[in-house]
């Protein structure tokens, strides 16, 4: 009996962390190609206070990023606004900011938003998505480590993941841009 537990419990792990690299797959392919449609109305801001006449999501560079948020948790936590503006500054001398990061913020509390933006001195342009459209029309994975995409110039994703948050995602998304010569 006691050599049947430690059998049955690294049976039961190893089939959890094979259904998990399954799902994770099929989540992939799932998305991979698949296009990100945007709000009609969406306006960027910095500290969520200030307009900006930032470029238009339906543009067409080679590649964007889409970030999403959505205020469940600890945004700051979630979003860790210091390494997307490390990210943001190798992109852009690896690419001459030629890439395009749009952050989707989901929140209706806008004076915690611009606290955490002005806490952070982060004044990459961000849009303020109070309704969740952004989420309504895609229906995103419900674990927020999905919530971020480089899409390509026709909208569609190509890779998915966070690359501030996971450094093989991140050699990917390098991997794409040091294809891309501006």
């Amino acid at each position: 009996m006691k050599t049947l537990i430690p059998i049955l419990l690294l049976s039961l792990t190893l089939s959890c962390q094979f259904n998990r690299k399954e799902d994770l797959s099929r989540l992939v392919a799932t998305w991979t190609n698949r296009e990100i449609v945007f709000p009609e109305a969406a306006v960027f801001t910095t500290y969520a206070t200030d307009t900006v006449a930032y470029p238009d999501v339906n543009m067409h560079p080679p590649y964007k990023v889409v970030i999403y948020a959505d205020s469940l948790g600890c945004m700051s936590c979630k979003m860790q606004l210091d390494k997307w503006k490390s990210f943001i500054q190798e992109v852009d001398a690896l690419t001459n900011s030629q890439i395009p990061f749009l952050f989707f913020m989901d929140t209706r509390d806008i004076s915690e938003m611009k606290h955490i933006l002005r806490r952070e001195r982060f004044s990459h342009p961000v849009c303020i998505d109070r309704k969740s459209d952004l989420n309504r029309l895609n229906h995103f994975p419900e674990n927020p480590s999905f919530h971020t995409f480089l899409l390509d110039h026709e909208n569609r994703v190509k890779l998915i993941g966070n690359p501030v948050h996971n450094a093989a995602i991140k050699e990917l998304y390098l991997v794409e841009f040091r294809g891309f010569v501006p």
